[in-house]
């Protein structure tokens, strides 16, 4: 047997491609990153863009068919019959034949085939026909599972879908799915937003768009509606195109499409990289470390049954044919399915819970987690943003901050927050001051992490001057301001003035408010451009102050995820004080903090000791989650890490699991492995309980899969040296092994002990090879005592009667490991403390009953078994009985020793 083909197949197999595919986007893009894939755009698609790079704006639209406001509804579904839906089909899904050729072709198979084969031309027809229906039914069960398991993801991920705002013709702007889109269409561009095609910008406001994915610049690129320099011929240095699956920091823009789908740089780059595969997971390397473990098991017992048969028997065929299906015997043939199997059951129980499952591998890192850091606003708050105050620099009520705070959220155009909300929504704004309609809007410098303020610049009608208004964090407001208003006076900003500025300030954060400050600056008439560079010499007018109340589920959730050992932590942007108030309110004892100024100044060794013992972060930069994230993951954590806006991205990708929100920005959305529609802790925990079931379930039948196969193994070492006879032909192991799994398709299903789901669960093969030593070598004690049972009681003791004994194993041997099911899946006393689900139970019984009916049924003489005497079955009881009480025993051992994970 080929090792190489074995590894192939495993680290294919078991990684769930086929569920992933319309969500590979982001392992592309790393993929992209890598050095061996080279960046250049093929040379026809370069030609297209440095083309729509140098056009006239009105050249270009008509040369795509498109106009100034956008295409008509007739125009696109024209379009998109031509080029087809936005999509980057790099992994289409498989015809059902080649999906059925793809679940037969593994080594196993191919294995069984071939003992079917010979025993074919040996005239053992009856053989050859059992294991034949074995492969059969092995490649259908597979077949019908991944299909079912397929059918499930893709209705879960339908639910999810991110969409582009779009211009349409009658001055419409609608919100279309981004597979919808065609060449030609106009479409407005925000922060947040993912770029969902090629584009060319034909109009700009500071717009920065991330591309380091292409390009592996760090930094954002500052794109505009120009071309600076037409020589130019390198597609990703152009100054106006914008590339698929990048994604808008700041700014706003209008830009036209110029090339979907596969026609795309990103589509050209992900046919030449969709062999490439996202990283294994900690999940994938946990199930292929266990799966080589049983492998290499195999390689060392199967030839020692080999030489053993051969030199005692002195029939090598037979010899190689029975080594053959002890190879057969140990592999873990299930193990795929039952991984599939499960994580799909998982992904549809969340999916009835609000949780929308993107890779299904996510599931059981849900179940590893055991530190969450979290955003505070909208997660442990209601995300509910109410304006509470209004007030000038003293605190004192005053209408004109409402009337600037107002005029900058009603104005800009960029990635509106629930504090924009808050505003707009104010009831005195729209009945009273009705200021939007005695103002124009003249320009605007978008919001961007690294300022935290934005400003927009209006014109009063009949006033010889434009008002800056700049709304912002406080610190970064005063950055620019020279000024403070005093009723209708403006004084210098004095040190005793900033003094009694934070006093103000800090007071509304101990009460829980979030504080932002408004300050505002005249400017010429004349001007009509402006820029960062603007924002100087400005005025501080007062603040405004929002309350965003706890959710009345969060202190439930924290405790309960607290009792399921997952720490939780607090990233956020906001304030120090609010951030303390809330936590103080959920009941999320404080320990430590640490704001984004200490965590610029550590060293990774010193913030990496930092996140251990700290428990709330404040003011921090996105970079600053990122690496927060990145460390605890470093110190051997898994680490969730929930989120939904812009700023969010980053860690969401450094995450073990990106959980996100469907009410987020797109480029949060793409970033998760999970989506939440409903943004509440209290789902979290639901998952997190799923993950772990679904963990708890793989492990089963991991565990009992290597114990019993051992055990097999062992038995047919003692019995080969000194049985004049096979123990046991190879069909009859084939068949055992074929019952035994059919037994095990209800393990999916099957209950989960609550201490299980108490603490996080990892990948351990070094307990599971531990485990097969310690619970393997119990059932060979019954083998054996089978054995002499047979030799002594029954004398089965000769060739002539060696199917008697045969069968006499047969039945003991599936028996005993059918019951290791309902032994080894609970720590506790099996049918009495904890019972297994009602389908396994059932599947089991049936099993066992069809292992005692074979030997005594019709159908025994073509399985060459026969029946056993009356006097077995009283010894039959007293066997299993012993069995289950030396399991049960050194289980209590065990779990004394080393725990039961």
């Amino acid at each position: 047997m080929n090792l190489t083909l074995l590894k192939e197949f495993f680290a294919g197999f078991l990684r769930t491609r086929h569920i992933a595919r319309h969500f590979r986007r982001l392992a592309l893009l790393e993929s992209i990153n890598d050095t061996t894939v080279s960046r250049e755009v093929p040379p026809t698609l370069a030609q297209t863009l440095v083309s729509a790079a140098n056009s006239d704006t009105g050249l270009l639209l008509d040369n795509l068919g498109s106009h100034s406001d956008g295409l008509s509804e007739a125009e696109a579904d024209t379009l998109r019959e031509q080029f087809g839906l936005n999509e980057v089909e790099h992994e289409q899904p498989l015809p059902w034949w080649v999906h059925l050729w793809h679940c037969y072709k593994n080594p196993f198979n191919l294995l069984l085939t071939l003992l079917a084969v010979v025993s074919w031309f040996t005239e053992d027809i009856k053989a050859a026909v059992v294991i034949f229906s074995m492969v059969v039914l092995s490649t259908l069960l597979r077949f019908w599972q991944e299909a079912k398991s397929n059918q499930a993801a893709d209705a879960l991920k339908a639910m999810v879908s991110n969409t582009a705002t779009v211009m349409r013709q009658g001055a419409q702007r609608i919100e279309l799915p981004i597979k919808q889109l065609v060449p030609g269409d106009l479409i407005v561009l925000s922060a947040g937003d993912m770029i969902p095609a090629d584009c060319r910008v034909l109009s700009a406001k500071d717009l920065f768009v991330s591309q380091a994915a292409m390009t592996g610049e760090s930094m954002p690129v500052e794109k505009f509606p120009r071309q600076q320099d037409s020589d130019t011929s390198n597609p990703l240095d152009l100054d106006n195109i914008l590339f698929m699956g990048t994604n808008v920091v700041s700014g706003s823009a209008i830009a036209v499409i110029l090339t979907t789908g596969n026609s795309t740089y990103f589509g050209a780059l992900a046919q030449r990289v969709s062999a490439t595969d996202r990283a294994p997971t900690s999940f994938q390397n946990g199930v292929n470390k266990v799966s080589w473990l049983l492998i290499r098991f195999m390689f060392v017992m199967a030839p020692l049954v080999l030489f053993i048969n051969g030199f005692t028997k002195g029939d090598w065929m037979q010899a190689l044919l029975f080594a053959l299906s002890i190879a057969v015997g140990l592999t873990p043939e299930m193990l795929p399915m039952i991984v599939t199997s499960t994580l799909a059951k998982g992904a549809v129980f969340l999916s009835r819970k609000k949780v929308i499952v993107k890779r299904l591998d996510a599931i059981q890192n849900f179940g590893a987690m055991d530190v969450l850091c979290t955003d505070k606003t909208g997660t442990l708050t209601q995300d509910k943003i109410f304006l509470a105050r209004h007030v000038d620099v003293w605190g004192e009520e005053s209408d004109d901050v409402l009337e600037m705070a107002y005029l900058n959220s009603y104005y800009q155009t960029g990635l509106k927050n629930l504090l924009d909300v808050a505003v707009l929504q104010h009831v005195e704004v729209h009945r009273e001051l009705e200021v939007a309609t005695a103002f124009a809007k003249v320009d605007e410098v978008p919001f961007d992490f690294t300022r935290r303020r934005m400003s927009v610049v209006v014109a009063e009608h009949d006033r010889p001057y434009h008002v800056l208004v700049c709304k912002g964090a406080v610190e970064e407001i005063l950055a620019g301001c020279t000024r403070v208003r005093h009723g209708d006076n403006d004084e210098p900003l004095t040190d005793e003035l900033l003094a009694r500025i934070r006093e103000v300030t800090a007071s509304f954060n101990e009460e829980g408010l979030r504080v932002v400050a408004v300050a505002a600056r005249h400017t010429p008439k004349d001007q009509a451009v402006y820029s960062i560079a603007d924002e100087q010499q400005m005025t501080l007018i007062g603040y405004v102050a929002f309350l965003d109340p706890p959710k009345e589920s969060t202190a439930p959730a924290l405790r309960a995820l607290a009792a399921h050992g997952i720490a939780v932590k607090v990233l956020t942007g906001d304030n120090e004080l609010v951030t303390a108030k809330i936590c103080r309110e959920v009941g999320l004892e404080q320990q430590g903090l640490l704001m984004g100024n200490d965590v610029e100044r550590m060293s990774d060794a010193e913030l990496a000791v930092a996140v251990e013992t700290t428990n709330v972060f404040a003011k921090l930069t996105p970079s600053h989650k990122e690496r927060i994230v990145r460390l605890l993951k470093g110190n051997g954590h898994v680490v969730g890490f929930m989120g939904d806006g812009i700023n969010d991205a980053p860690a969401l990708r450094a995450a073990d699991i990106g959980i996100s929100v469907d009410s987020a920005v797109d480029i949060a959305k793409e970033a998760a492995d999970i989506i939440l529609l409903e943004k509440s802790l209290m789902v979290l925990e639901e998952g997190v309980l799923e993950g772990r079931r679904t963990f708890a379930n793989m492990l089963k039948y991991i565990k009992m899969t290597a114990s019993s196969n051992f055990g097999n193994v062992f038995s047919v070492l003692v019995a080969s040296a000194f049985i004049p006879f096979l123990p046991m032909l190879p069909m009859h192991l084939l068949v055992q092994n074929l019952l035994y799994d059919i037994s095990q398709i209800a393990i999916p299903f099957d209950n989960v002990d609550a201490e299980m789901l108490k603490k996080p669960q990892r990948w351990q093969p070094a307990d599971v090879g531990r485990f097969m030593l310690f619970f393997g070598p119990i059932s060979s004690i019954f083998d054996i005592t089978t054995f002499a049972l047979m030799w002594y009681v029954f004398d089965a003791n000769t060739p002539d009667h060696q199917t008697l004994f045969q069968s006499g194993w047969f039945v003991v041997g599936l028996l005993t490991q059918t019951l290791i099911v309902h032994m080894i899946r609970t720590p506790k006393i099996p049918f009495l403390q904890s019972r297994a689900a009602m389908p396994l139970m059932v599947m089991t019984g049936i099993i066992m009953a069809v292992g005692i009916f074979l030997p005594m049924g019709p159908l025994a003489h073509y399985f060459k078994l026969q029946a056993l005497p009356s006097l077995y079955f009283v010894f039959l009881p007293l066997i299993l009985l012993a069995y289950m009480g030396l399991t049960q025993a050194v289980k209590g051992f065990y779990i004394r020793r080393f725990g039961w994970q």
